[in-house]
């Protein structure tokens, strides 16, 4: 070969490589670091600084109560370990919606879109605002109470904040997440010091007699894990972005094992710290009781720690949102949910639609909704669907026991955590079955939709017609366009 050949195949090469870094497609950006850091920050959020009275109250004792915060960390962990496997198995993004399509069919993988959308994301999403909110405005009104309305404004305006740095750049996303990660552990820290100084000290008065049961009702019980597992919730986030983490069968398992062993520690040590400030009853009165702790323990910090839990509730809705439009945008290019969730900013290389289009049900649910019925209200459908996943997980194994598996969670512990799950979302029909039975009933009305959109797609031709009109209309309006790559 001479030069000039040589030197029209080294043409011919760069411009494939500017082909394909032109085309639109999600990349592959998230390293360890990041990986460690969605997942904490995904978890590490409201719900430590909300959920602790959530836990005490339905679950009655001091001592019970923090044998609650330690099981549901092992549950967590367990579940975490049982998607590894998932993740390493399946490498397509899309988390609970890809696992139940591979292993359990359209219809509960169309479900599992259809909650999401309809009520688990915005319930989730509507608690991190609030909470954000709440701790934003509690130390200018303290000792009154905030007005609903201005935590709810705030609460609106974080979660608009949050929404258009996803729709920006996934880099601005990601190190947002990471700075927000570093801000909320130092948090974690500043509240945990004083507390195990204190607890050194001999201050145990709370934890004397910690195991009374005269208050334990066990129909209550699984609203204490609710509340706990709601804390831990998030831990499942990476495997939504799977195409976009770097070197996913390495990176995938290791970040999942060393944030959920952080998380936990943390957690069980928060809540000693909580408790030796803090008697039952005071935690009980507490609507903000990081705000209260810090009153108490940390009276030179005092005005710092509503402002660093604030950012951290504003990490955990940032790791939501980065992690919960990539399930609809697969359940899209599935051709089970509309084509326009499936569609990427051509400049930003967003997945802006699925984004965008979620923040109108965010609005309604956080402008009516209040904080502790919104963690039933969407607890139940979000767990019966994990549990769903990891019996389906289960189930490929027996029927392909020749796939490949990276990483393989011992099957005691897939059990273990699969029958957990199904006690649990059984058990809370029970204990509230109002909230539960709202989800359970608004999971069902999928159902007939799957049959008349997907199944059989007899939407009539008007209909359609009207719907192509505007998703159209609506591409051309946000710059979007189908990904013309394969990534997984």
């Amino acid at each position: 070969m001479d030069g000039t050949e040589m030197k029209k195949e080294g043409d011919k090469e760069k411009e494939k490589e500017k082909t394909e870094e032109d085309v639109v497609h999600l990349r592959r950006e998230i390293g360890l670091l990041p990986a460690v850091c969605f997942i904490i920050g995904s978890v590490v959020g409201s719900g430590i600084f909300i959920a602790p009275k959530g836990v005490l109250v339905n679950s009655g004792s001091v001592g019970l109560s923090l044998l609650v915060w330690v099981l549901c960390g092992v549950l967590s962990l367990f579940g975490a370990l049982c998607y590894a496997e998932l993740g390493t198995s399946f490498t397509k993004s899309g988390g609970h919606y890809t696992y139940l399509l591979e292993t359990l069919g359209p219809l509960p993988a169309f479900l599992r879109l259809w909650v999401e959308f309809l009520f688990i994301r915005p319930s989730v999403a509507s608690y991190s605002s609030l909470a954000f909110g709440r701790y934003v405005v509690e130390p200018f009104f303290e000792p009154c109470s905030a007005p609903t309305v201005l935590i709810k404004v705030i609460g609106i305006l974080g979660f608009t904040f949050v929404v258009a740095v996803n729709c920006w750049s996934v880099t601005m996303a990601s190190r947002t997440q990471v700075t927000l990660t570093f801000i909320k552990m130092f948090a974690v820290v500043l509240i945990i010091i004083p507390g195990v100084i204190a607890l050194a000290k001999g201050k145990t008065e709370n934890f004397q007699n910690g195991f009374e049961f005269d208050s334990l009702k066990l129909d209550k019980l699984p609203l204490a894990f609710y509340n706990g597992l709601y804390a831990y919730g998030g831990w499942f986030y990476l495997n939504f972005i799977t195409e976009e983490v770097i070197n996913p069968n390495r990176n995938i398992p290791l970040a999942i094992i060393c944030s959920m062993v952080t998380v936990t520690v943390c957690y069980v040590l928060i809540n000693v710290a909580y408790y030796t400030m803090m008697t039952p009853a005071e935690l009980l009165l507490s609507e903000a009781v990081a705000v209260t702790f810090a009153n108490r323990a940390l009276q030179g910090l005092a005005n710092t720690i509503p402002f660093l839990v604030a950012l951290s509730c504003l990490g955990a809705l940032n790791g939501g949102m980065f992690g919960s439009p990539r399930m609809l945008f697969v359940g899209a290019r599935e051709g089970h949910w509309p084509p326009i969730f499936s569609m990427i900013h051509i400049r930003r290389r967003t997945p802006m639609p699925a984004v965008l289009l979620l923040y109108p049900l965010v609005l309604v649910m956080l402008i009516t909704g209040e904080i502790y019925q919104l963690i039933n209200f969407a607890s139940f459908a979000r767990w019966f669907f994990i549990a769903l996943a990891t019996l389906g997980m289960l189930i490929h194994r027996y029927r392909f026991p020749h796939h490949p598996r990276p990483f393989k969670v011992p099957i005691a512990i897939a059990v273990t955590f699969t029958v957990v799950c199904f006690f649990i979302v059984g058990l809370s029909l029970f204990s509230d079955p109002w909230n539960t039975g709202i989800s359970c009933a608004l999971t069902l009305t999928g159902v007939p939709v799957y049959y008349v959109t997907v199944y059989r797609s007899r939407l009539p031709h008007r209909w359609r017609r009207i719907f192509n009109y505007f998703s159209k209309q609506l591409q051309i309006l946000l710059e979007v366009a189908q990904q013309e790559i394969q990534t997984y």
